[in-house]
């Protein structure tokens, strides 16, 4: 009842929303699955992410699933990537392996219109190779076009299942090429994958939409693929009243073999006995 009642203040825009969201942030003893139900961390469409696509794998019987980062620049995100996969391993005894992608000198030159040049140019967002390998701690991390450095990532470290990708790669041409990461075979891969994309919504002059920047590579990628899709999701978008609830699509694998196993049994019991109460 506690969490539901914070639940509801705090997806709100007010200032004792935000003040308690500071407070709750300095005790990281809470559990993961509050902080993120409470959108109380540092990254929180991050920490949604990762905590439901351990959630799924687990549901699956998988022992450990990994993470891929496209475009890591400072390391950052991969540095709470890494600080809240280990709470959630602990918490949910799954193991996470977190793999990063990006270019030491930055954004290349834009291909064309689609990659928004107008908002983006090269050189931007650049790697110090060395400050961060020594940030990291467990990440490894990949240098190199994307183009090129997706084609052998299965064969060349041979990962867990896949289960979440996050993709700040800005340009609609380096974000498609991206997309090579699914096109491996079935068993380096949840059947649905949590996604989260950094360049969507944007501001007056950024101008994002469907037939430029990331959400053009998603449309393409979909008009191509029709066993294999990426969809926006619907219950952040009905129940959070945050900007990124655009942000976290699900990628879907229509024919993947474990895409039908059931996995609902634990929240059907629940919704049928939350029915008897209200009967």
């Amino acid at each position: 009842m506690i969490i539901n009642f914070l639940d509801k203040i705090f997806n709100n825009k007010s200032i004792i929303a935000s003040l308690l969201k500071k407070i709750i942030k300095r005790f990281p003893c809470l559990k993961s699955s509050i902080l993120v139900k409470l959108n109380a961390t540092e990254r929180p469409p991050y920490a949604y992410c990762l905590y439901h696509a351990a959630r799924l794998a687990k549901k699956l019987n998988h022992k450990t699933f990994s993470v891929i980062e496209f475009g890591v620049a400072g390391g950052n995100g991969m540095n709470f990537i890494e600080k809240f996969s280990k709470k959630i391993s602990k918490e949910l005894d799954i193991n996470i392996e977190i793999y990063g992608f990006t270019l030491e000198k930055g954004l290349s030159n834009p291909i064309d219109y689609r990659d928004l040049p107008y908002w983006f140019s090269s050189g931007y967002f650049s790697t110090n190779k060395d400050k961060l390998l020594k940030k990291l701690k467990s990440s490894k991390i990949i240098f190199g076009d994307v183009k090129e450095t997706t084609k052998n990532f299965f064969d060349t470290y041979k990962p867990a299942p896949l289960g979440v990708v996050f993709n700040d790669l800005d340009y609609y041409s380096s974000t498609i090429n991206s997309f090579n990461i699914f096109l491996s075979n079935q068993k380096n891969y949840l059947p649905r994958i949590f996604c989260y994309f950094d360049d969507i919504i944007g501001n007056e002059i950024e101008m994002y939409g469907e037939f430029n920047g990331e959400l053009a590579a998603i449309k393409k990628f979909n008009n191509d693929n029709p066993n294999k899709k990426f969809i926006l999701n619907q219950n952040l978008i009905a129940t959070l009243n945050e900007p990124w609830r655009y942000q976290i699509y699900y990628y879907h694998d229509f024919m993947h073999p474990q895409y039908n196993v059931f996995i609902s049994k634990e929240e059907q019991i629940k919704q049928n006995e939350d029915l008897k109460l209200k009967n």
